[in-house]
């Protein structure tokens, strides 16, 4: 029974991810430069509140996706958490040098959608927008899709899940097109990085840091 759970511990490093997300708190706020990168097509991009949904569903689809590359595929659970990891430091420095803002519509209909969107808005100040953190994370779970098993149902879930996530960013008014498209050149970025020269494949992963060192670990175990 200790076995099987010590077998569990790597997925402890998912706190890295509340642990730094302690800045995106503190970096949430107009007190500095604001800029708007809304463009002429974002104008032509209507309010659905229904797209809440798949924007709140973020957070657990996330942690089911980190769960799942951990059971089918190491290597790829320790490449996607670095590089998530490695993406919310970038995207919290980008914040203070370069903080950005969207202008939300009011909310005056009734009805739980509506509420929803209220309640986020309330919760979550309209800045820290460039790039964007829900878009950055679902494209990121993609990444991996080759290099595990799935069948064909849920390989097409997680990416219809993973785009509309993303679209549903830009639907609900929190973020707008440039935001969507510099998570998504960030994500390429990074992991490439990440995937040639830290986890470049499962022999010869670098010891260069500690979840490299621990993914080598659960490699020779296995």
């Amino acid at each position: 029974m200790k076995r099987k759970l010590a077998d569990y511990k790597p997925l402890l490093w998912i706190l890295a991810i509340p642990v730094l997300n302690i800045f995106y708190g503190v970096l949430n706020h107009g007190n500095t430069t604001v800029r708007s990168l809304m463009i002429s097509w974002d104008d032509h991009i209507p309010f659905i509140s229904a797209f809440i949904i798949p924007y709140i569903l973020w957070y657990p689809f996330i942690l089911a996706m980190l769960f799942a590359y951990f059971i089918k595929n190491k290597t790829t659970y320790y490449r996607t958490l670095l590089t998530l990891c490695l993406g919310l430091i970038a995207s919290y420095i980008t914040f203070y040098f370069y903080q950005t803002t969207v202008g939300r519509p009011e909310i005056t209909e009734t009805g739980l959608t509506y509420w929803l969107v209220d309640f986020i808005y309330r919760t979550d100040g309209p800045y820290n927008c460039f790039p964007s953190i829900h878009v950055l994370t679902s494209y990121l779970m993609l990444k991996g899709l080759a290099e595990c098993k799935w069948s064909a149902v849920s390989k097409w879930t997680i990416i219809v899940a993973s785009w509309t996530i993303t679209a549903s960013t830009v639907f609900v008014k929190q973020h707008v097109l440039l935001d969507i498209v510099g998570a998504i050149v960030l994500v390429e970025v990074l992991y490439f990085v990440v995937r040639r020269w830290i986890f470049a494949a499962a022999p010869n992963l670098s010891p260069a840091n500690p979840l490299a060192r621990e993914s080598a670990r659960e490699i020779s175990n296995s």
